[in-house]
């Protein structure tokens, strides 16, 4: 759908889903004078108690309980936020009777005029896109960082201070609806199985993740992994930005040197960066730090800055999150590894003698692809969730196992079995709402077992 154009005072739009993504629709609509109606697959008394407070005060026409055509049929357009899947019937039925169907970067589009720097792929999106933020801020520039992660891009637009650059986290399922938005800058950091709950398989999956690049003009330019095999995929398929690439490959603009170091390379200038002594002293941390570093240079950051800012960041909770020590044995909270691909990156920091705490709610993953690295790093591996049982069966004999029905009985299984030098890892591989609220939830969870068993060794050693 090419949608590029304001909206008129009085037009009327009805916004589908009224989470996070949605509220904010609903207040940049009324503010630009448009007559709102809301529909959500809740009743109104379902709703958070402010959301039911905002639509009473605002007189908004609601339906709840579904979505029906009579109802929706009365807007100009549709927005749907980013949770409401793309190919349901009744949508489909509103594109058939030419009635625009709009995500909320469709939407923000034609009010865009600062240089845009967006963030997609599968794993390490919320750490570069807020690295980005970070090395740009240390530029001196003003910088707004969002979309995906905190603050979402319709509440930015009302606000009457503008930045110079957006940062943008971007989901494929925003991205599925994005209409003709078009970043200065597009960063791919990778495509493994995720969603597939969702887009049904990984082409659909990657197809949603290309919309990013399908807009930019020879101006603009992408940023895709070397080392991705679908992103090495992709990379034909840019033809009209240009096309620069970070990884393991000497080839690439962005290359890994030795130790935990990398350099990028832009025309005729070389500039050398090293990770030792920052929060992104990692594999994972290696990788996103290229990409990010990429992305500044060539917004014409400089060398000094960049280094500033490399080693002010700090990592956010529950991505490879260092808990503690305890005996000798490191305790680490991944619980945002919620894809395979996530974990296999999160494995890939550790040399082995792993104890791999997985499990969750099944997303329609193929836990096969975990065999490999998991016979090489895991020494054990305990499971919980709804997966376990099919986790258990996919990844054969590759290391001994153990059933937990709660967190803390993970963490003791794990405790229980851990020597001197082993790692404990929280990385799941799935989504956390069998048992969780969310993945920060199963974090914290996880954190406090680790905290009970410091307390444990004090006691013990008193």
């Amino acid at each position: 759908m090419n949608w590029n154009k304001k909206i008129k005072a009085g037009e009327r739009a009805v916004v589908m889903g009224m989470g996070i993504s949605g509220r904010a629709a609903v207040a940049f609509l009324l503010s630009k004078g448009a007559e709102v109606f809301v529909t959500d697959s809740r009743e109104l008394k379902d709703l958070p108690g402010k959301d039911q407070a905002y639509l009473l005060e605002q007189n908004i026409p609601f339906e709840g309980g579904g979505h029906s055509k009579a109802f929706m049929s009365q807007g100009d357009f549709i927005v749907i936020s980013p949770g409401v899947p793309t190919d349901l019937k009744i949508l489909k039925e509103l594109r058939d009777a030419d009635i625009p169907i709009l995500g909320e970067l469709a939407l923000a589009t034609p009010y865009l005029t600062e240089s845009i720097v967006a963030v997609t792929g599968t794993n390490g999106k919320t750490t570069v896109t807020s690295l980005i933020g970070e090395l740009l801020r240390a530029s001196g520039k003003k910088v707004f960082v969002g979309g995906n992660i905190g603050t979402p891009i319709l509440d930015y637009l009302r606000q009457d201070e503008r930045a110079e650059f957006l940062v943008l986290e971007l989901s494929s399922f925003q991205l599925e609806s994005a209409g003709n938005f078009c970043p200065h800058i597009g960063v791919l950091l990778n495509i493994t199985p995720d969603h597939l709950d969702r887009h049904k398989n990984i082409v659909q999956y990657a197809a949603a993740k290309m919309k990013m690049f399908v807009h930019q003009k020879a101006s603009d330019k992408a940023i895709i992994s070397s080392d991705d095999p679908v992103c090495q995929q992709i990379k034909p398929m840019l033809v009209e930005q240009e096309v620069y690439c970070f990884g393991n490959r000497e080839s690439a603009c962005a290359a890994i040197g030795s130790g935990q170091a990398f350099q990028i390379s832009i025309a005729e200038q070389v500039d050398h960066y090293s990770l030792l002594d920052t929060a992104l002293n990692s594999h994972t941390g290696l990788l996103n730090s290229q990409a990010a570093v990429l992305a500044v240079s060539l917004l014409g950051a400089k060398h000094a800055d960049i280094v500033k800012g490399l080693q002010s960041f700090k990592t956010a909770k529950h991505r490879l999150q260092h808990v503690r020590t305890l005996g000798g044995v490191e305790y680490y909270n991944d619980s945002k590894a919620t894809n395979t691909g996530a974990v296999l990156s999160a494995l890939e920091s550790f040399p082995g003698n792993v104890i791999l705490l997985a499990g969750g709610r099944d997303k329609g993953e193929d836990y096969t692809v975990l065999r490999e690295v998991v016979e090489e790093k895991v020494r054990a591996l305990i499971l919980l969730g709804e997966a376990a049982g099919a986790m258990d069966e996919a990844l054969g004999k590759t290391a001994s196992r153990l059933r937990a029905s709660s967190m803390d009985e993970a963490v003791n299984l794990a405790a229980g079995i851990a020597r001197s030098g082993d790692v404990v890892l929280l990385a799941p591989a799935c989504s956390s709402f069998d048992m969780f609220t969310n993945y920060g939830h199963r974090g914290e969870v996880f954190m406090e077992s680790v905290l009970k068993l410091q307390e444990e060794h004090r006691e013990q050693a008193a």
